[in-house]
């Protein structure tokens, strides 16, 4: 069967792993019992809940009362300080009380805290669930050799400076350049419209003329005609003469035209800098992916072969807010090598000033404009897919942001907003105009989201529109097969990769080594460690830090479960297939392949320990992209 065929909806399972019809209808009836219980605490009993799409019934986190946290200038405090002398608010909130907050603390979730044997030092100090690793008495030990090492050179960049948030805050930060950049764009663009209809005239008065030009000529002959005694025939002839020396004349004036000097305003006009280049060919890149395109799960990828990377989708207006959450969203581990930033808004203004602030505060390689964002909220906003029919806003903002940045300016689109009308060929095209650098294109239209495979034959002929700029794909890649047929197929610069890499994010290992990887259960798991340690890197390994990555991780496992291994399969998986309901070939394996979630909440809790009280968790999506 060829990579791009619509399959049966079901994936095939080795009969020896499939569970018999009895077990089928005892979880049919353990379901329904749940879904009972769910709708009776949740929603009237004769209201239809939607079982596709996002998930707005979610808990809400609890936060804990500041008066119960202890200081965060004590944190860190080494043995033998003086917890007076760190704290100098006079007003603060804080609990300062060391002994009481250690006497009331709850028991640690483990003995060895991954941030003190990595670096030397656990910035969470006396905060740390697995803080008897290094507290002793009311201070941190600290293995000054190894925090040698990273203590000026910390892993993670991007990180907001204190300076440049109370700037944003005051409405003081200088985008002086930015303004310059936006009135020139709009300059560029007036002036653009005024030679097109300048030109535009020029032709019609050019085919009226030459219209005259015909009419009188054909007068001359029909005079010429009746005043003298030539034949028919040479009369032909000295007609058609007449008519190749004015086709002639047309031409030579087309190639004078042509020729001469262009005028200024078709320059291409070079940037004062020399712009940072990026060799897009035959790279694997892990698409900008909201909520699990997080820093940890990114390290993952990269580990597992992934060649270029994106942050999370950023809201430009939060980040000239300088909103704290949403410049979390920017920042870049050491081992992201080539990273870049995904910038989503609907004003070309804010997108320009964003730019400049990115260019400036950042350390990043390239910056992409979201183009594809299917989110009613973004799009009812001008934002994401919206902007593919905002191609004036578009243009504005393009232009603008090319001329305050020192690194590349990409672009990743959908084929359009409706099903039925693709329109990604057409702003391909002006985008060559533009210096953009790339191009990412997403076989699917805003109103298609996930529904139907992604249109790979449109993406070849959008390859072709291109060029000289490098085009990816992206859609429905989830084996090296996939991969290697769409992209020899296609002719595409390189390969996007998003669902399929939450699936399994051994993808990029699978393409790169060209085989299937039959993985067991124990490795999964171990890739699974790694990402709860790096969560606790990333979001902390204090009792919220430990919840939030507890909260990212089962966010991961509603999609990683989905992943059926090749030992038990039959034939290769599609990324549209729903499995049966069958065992895996261990007990941890058969954990990982549940779709409920309360078997995911105990794979947390074999990484993370015991749940708080009360603890609930829905998943954010839920799949509705099977055949």
């Amino acid at each position: 069967m060829s990579c791009i065929d619509i399959n049966d909806g079901e994936a095939r399972i080795k009969p020896e792993f499939i569970l018999p019809k009895e077990a089928l209808v005892e979880k049919k009836e353990e379901n329904a019992t749940v879904s009972e219980e769910t709708d009776s605490t949740t929603e009237p009993p004769n209201k239809k809940q939607k079982v596709t799409g996002r998930n707005k019934k979610r808990p809400k986190l609890v936060k804990v009362p500041r008066s119960s946290k202890l200081c965060r200038q004590l944190w860190c405090m080494r043995i033998g300080e003086d917890p007076k002398t760190k704290c100098t608010y006079p007003n603060c909130v804080f609990s300062h009380d060391i002994t009481t907050f250690l006497s009331n603390k709850a028991e640690d979730k483990g003995t060895e805290c991954h941030n003190f044997r990595t670096y030397g030092m656990c910035p969470y100090g006396l905060m740390c669930c697995f803080g008897s690793d290094h507290i002793e008495g009311t201070g941190n030990r600290v293995n000054e050799e190894l925090w040698a090492k990273f203590e000026n050179k910390p892993p993670v960049t991007n990180t907001l400076k204190k300076e440049v948030q109370q700037l944003l805050w005051k409405r003081k930060y200088d985008f002086t350049k930015a303004l310059q950049a936006h009135r020139a764009a709009q300059s560029e663009m007036s002036k653009q419209k005024a030679e097109e209809e300048k030109e535009q005239k020029k032709k019609e008065a050019e085919k009226n003329s030459v219209g005259k030009q015909e009419d009188a000529k054909r007068e001359e002959c029909e005079e010429e005609k009746e005043n003298s005694c030539i034949s028919e025939d040479t009369a032909a002839k000295m007609g058609e003469t007449g008519l190749a020396t004015q086709d002639t004349s047309v031409e030579e004036s087309e190639k004078t035209k042509a020729i001469g000097p262009a005028p200024g305003e078709d320059l291409v006009k070079l940037t004062s800098r020399e712009k940072k280049k990026i060799d897009w060919r035959d790279k694997l890149y892990l698409a900008p992916l909201t909520t699990l395109g997080n820093l940890p799960f990114r390290r993952i990828c990269k580990r597992l072969g992934a060649d270029i990377t994106c942050g999370e989708m950023a809201l430009s207006v939060n980040l000239l807010q300088g909103s704290a959450s949403e410049w979390a969203l920017v920042k870049r581990h050491e081992s992201e090598d080539v990273f870049g930033i995904q910038l989503c808004g609907s004003n070309a203004e804010a997108m320009i000033k964003c730019a400049e602030l990115l260019d400036r505060e950042t350390c990043v390689d390239f910056i992409d404009i979201n183009m594809g964002c299917p989110i009613d909220l973004v799009y009812k906003q001008g934002g994401g897919s919206a902007l593919m029919r905002r191609q004036g806003c578009l243009e504005h903002m393009v232009r603008g942001m090319t001329k305050v940045m020192s690194m590349p300016l990409t672009l990743k689109m959908r084929t359009g907003v409706y099903r039925d009308t693709s329109v990604a060929h057409s702003i391909i095209k002006k985008a060559k105009l533009w210096d953009v650098s790339m191009v990412t294109l997403h076989g699917r239209s805003k109103e298609q989201r996930y529904l139907k495979l992604a249109d790979w034959n449109y993406i070849k002929e959008c390859v072709a529109v291109a060029d000289p700029i490098p085009l990816y794909g992206n859609g429905d890649i989830f084996t090296y097969e996939d991969y290697k047929f769409q992209k020899e197929n296609s002719n595409v610069a390189g390969v996007m990769i998003g669902r399929g890499a939450l699936i399994k994010p051994w993808i990029f290992k699978e393409i790169k080594e060209e085989k299937h990887w039959d993985i067991t259960s124990s490795e999964r798991f171990d890739i699974l460690k790694e990402y709860v340690n790096y969560g606790m890197e990333h979001w902390g390994s204090d009792s919220e830090g430990i919840e939030k990555t507890r909260r990212f991780l089962l966010e991961w496992l509603s999609f990683l479960h989905r992943y059926i291994p090749v030992g038990v399969l039959e034939q290769t998986q599609k990324i549209n297939q729903r499995p049966p309901l069958y065992r895996g070939r261990d007990h941890l394996e058969t954990l990982m392949i549940s779709k409920s979630a309360g078997d995911w909440i105990k794979i947390s809790e074999m990484l993370l320990g015991p749940t708080p009280p009360d603890f609930e968790f829905l998943p954010k999506h839920k799949a509705n992209a099977y055949g």
